[in-house]
């Protein structure tokens, strides 16, 4: 037997401002974006704001239903957005945020499971890095790549 680690390195920014002003505007459009999600089972609001390869925004935000699975997260929302509208556009970044219950930035905040797949997918499709920027109360999470969120991941190679 051979014991492996896996570690990821990222970035943790305490204030928005020491961030880029590209990377400022990002996470504004997820914070623009949250105010619109429809979240009345969860009262849990997430945004979310893609950067294009052209730098254009794209936002999303979580769209719930009674019956439960039929909702979307933020970030499946504006990748599928994205993908349906600009094919051949590749996603440069992607800021992720949040509101709690009581309208205040939430302290923690990931990226559910499918969401993480989905951005996998996306990044492989276009054969280039797709960076996180995870929007909490009291930082801002840089991430560099998708496969630091989803580590030993199932993609289309898996499938040959």
């Amino acid at each position: 037997m051979r014991r492996k680690t896996i570690e990821i390195g990222y970035n943790e920014y305490s204030n928005i401002n020491e961030l880029s002003e590209k990377q400022q505007n990002l996470i504004f459009a997820a914070r623009k974006a949250v105010k619109n999600a429809y979240a009345p089972y969860s009262n849990f609001k997430v945004g979310a704001a893609l950067l294009m390869e052209d730098d254009s925004v794209i936002s999303g935000n979580n769209q719930e239903n009674a019956s439960s699975p039929v909702g979307s997260c933020a970030e499946r929302t504006a990748i599928y957005w994205a993908n349906a509208n600009f094919p051949d556009k590749k996603i440069m970044a992607i800021a992720i945020t949040s509101l709690d219950t009581e309208g205040k930035i939430a302290k923690h905040l990931s990226p559910c499971g499918l969401c993480r797949q989905t951005l996998l997918e996306t990044q492989q499709r276009f054969s280039s890095p797709i960076k996180v920027f995870i929007d909490n109360r009291d930082h801002i999470l840089e991430i560099p790549n998708i496969e630091s969120l989803l580590p030993l991941s199932f993609s289309n190679t898996s499938l040959q």
